[in-house]
């Protein structure tokens, strides 16, 4: 069992940046493959960035350089770097665990509000 707890969102200018970050409970968070969601009103939910647990990454095309994923296997914790933020970023945003096993997961936080606006 995994515990994910987000932070880090708010309200930011277009143009800015902000930093979200996720810490995960448990002792096997190495072994978790760790991406960042994010659903606005009245779409999908859809996937931002991903790292596995060897530390490679993937993004979706919208935040290719804009955005960074990373993390922290000491402190269990995993990091989205939003810059550049434009107002179709704004949504809320999860933190999703994963090691691929049918019987486990996947895990999700409780998600933090990001807003671009002026």
């Amino acid at each position: 069992q995994v515990q994910l707890v987000e932070s880090g969102g708010g309200l930011v200018q277009p143009g800015g940046s902000l930093r979200l970050s996720c810490a995960a409970s448990g002792s096997s968070f190495r072994f978790y493959n760790m991406a960042w969601y994010r659903q606005a009103p009245g779409k999908q939910r859809e996937l931002v960035a991903a790292i596995g647990s060897g530390g490679s990454t993937n993004y979706a095309d919208s935040v290719k350089g804009r955005f960074t994923i990373s993390r922290d296997n000491a402190q269990n914790t995993v990091d989205l770097q939003m810059n550049s933020l434009k107002p179709e970023d704004t949504a809320v945003y999860y933190c999703n665990a994963d090691r691929g096993f049918a019987w486990e997961g996947p895990y999700w936080g409780q998600g933090t509000q990001v807003t671009v606006s002026s």
